[in-house]
């Protein structure tokens, strides 16, 4: 089957890593894949993926892609479409329509339309908002990464049909990066493995609420995996506390999974997640997770407490709480995997071609 993956720009973060998985897990099972990147962040490569043609229209902003999208459709006439982001959806739709494409369209969202649309008349996010009802009708699937941002689309938009599918996190090639060679003395030194903790180093991800965690957390170690605008800032609040010996930011890591694989406790310290792969992946390695109960994704995953602790969000001296008590009581690897089954890679592309009656 003739298949498009589309993602608005390749960077290390969830969604275009989510994307480009996908992309790679349909060429594995035989289908003509192509994946359309709008741009690439300028330090970094895309990846190439055996049977995955990539296209980069090299497009600074969603818009810009209508143009190539539109092209195509009316060239390549793609059988099925995958679509991550809701203003590339609507791109994505638009074009198909204009094109005449008869294409399966799935459009994903991926982060909570709270912040993604707006009911005050004429703003961007309110015209956003009524593209979407005019050519949701075109999708043949709208998806969403958690059943709890299910609900939360089913709000603004009680008639589009929205369900949820997770991100295609368990595969063989992921499996095979947890055995690649780890260069941090912090695994060696005959001291407990240190926590690890991954993502941009932005405000949401509430890394500084992590760092006073570990303060009130005696000997605990930290690592957070990671690059953002907040460096300097984060940087500062480890000296400040005083936590130069036991936090540490080592910047951007091409294949965190070897360092998860390695260690006992992930942490997840986000304010809004949409389903975070980190935590996933994190439990795929057998570690035990310790996340915040942010909207959405934790609390799902982590079955209320089943699957790993729970804490309250911006709170330091819970999530301090929820990391001694994973230090103290783990969670067996065997347990975690049960939670790590439904982003496995073969049952999360039949649930998207079931839902697209194929």
């Amino acid at each position: 089957m003739k298949v498009l993956v589309v993602t608005p720009r390749y960077a290390i973060s969830g969604v275009p890593l989510a994307q480009a998985r996908f992309a790679a897990a349909l060429a594995e099972e035989g289908h003509e894949v192509t994946f359309m990147v709008g741009r690439c962040d300028p330090d970094l490569t895309i990846p190439q993926a055996p049977g995955v043609r990539v296209i980069e229209p090299g497009s600074a902003q969603v818009r810009n892609m209508f143009g190539p999208l539109w092209r195509y459709f009316r060239r390549e006439r793609p059988e099925v479409v995958f679509s991550a982001e809701d203003h590339l959806n609507c791109m994505v739709l638009a074009a198909a329509l204009l094109a005449g494409s008869r294409a399966k369209i799935s459009g994903s969202s991926r982060v909570t339309p709270f912040d993604t649309y707006s009911s005050t008349p004429f703003t961007k996010r309110w015209v956003l908002k009524q593209a979407m009802r005019l050519l949701a009708p075109r999708a043949d699937a709208l998806t969403c990464v958690s059943q709890d941002m299910v609900a939360q689309y089913r709000t603004l938009f009680p008639n589009m049909g929205h369900t949820h599918v997770y991100n295609i996190v368990d595969q063989p090639a992921a499996r095979a990066r947890m055995a690649e060679p780890v260069d941090e003395h912090w695994f060696s030194d005959g001291l407990p493995p240190p926590i690890i903790a991954a993502g941009s180093l932005a405000p949401w991800k509430g890394f500084a609420d992590l760092i006073r965690a570990i303060a009130l957390v005696p000997d605990a170690r930290l690592l957070i995996l990671g690059e953002g605008p907040l460096r300097a800032e984060l940087e500062a609040l480890v000296a400040q506390l005083g936590l130069q010996d036991r936090v540490r930011l080592p910047g951007r890591i091409d294949n965190p999974l070897r360092y998860f694989a390695r260690a006992r406790i992930s942490a997840l310290s986000s304010h809004v997640e949409g389903m975070p792969n980190v935590l996933v992946e994190a439990m795929m390695c057998g570690c035990t997770p310790v996340a915040t109960d942010c909207p959405t994704g934790p609390r799902e995953l982590l079955q209320g407490g089943r699957y790993g602790y729970l804490a309250k969000v911006g709170d330091p001296a819970s999530i301090a709480d929820a990391l001694r008590a994973a230090l103290a009581r783990p969670i067996a690897p065997e347990v975690l995997a049960e939670a790590v089954q439904p982003f496995e890679q073969s049952r999360v592309i039949a649930r998207h071609f079931e839902l697209l009656g194929l």
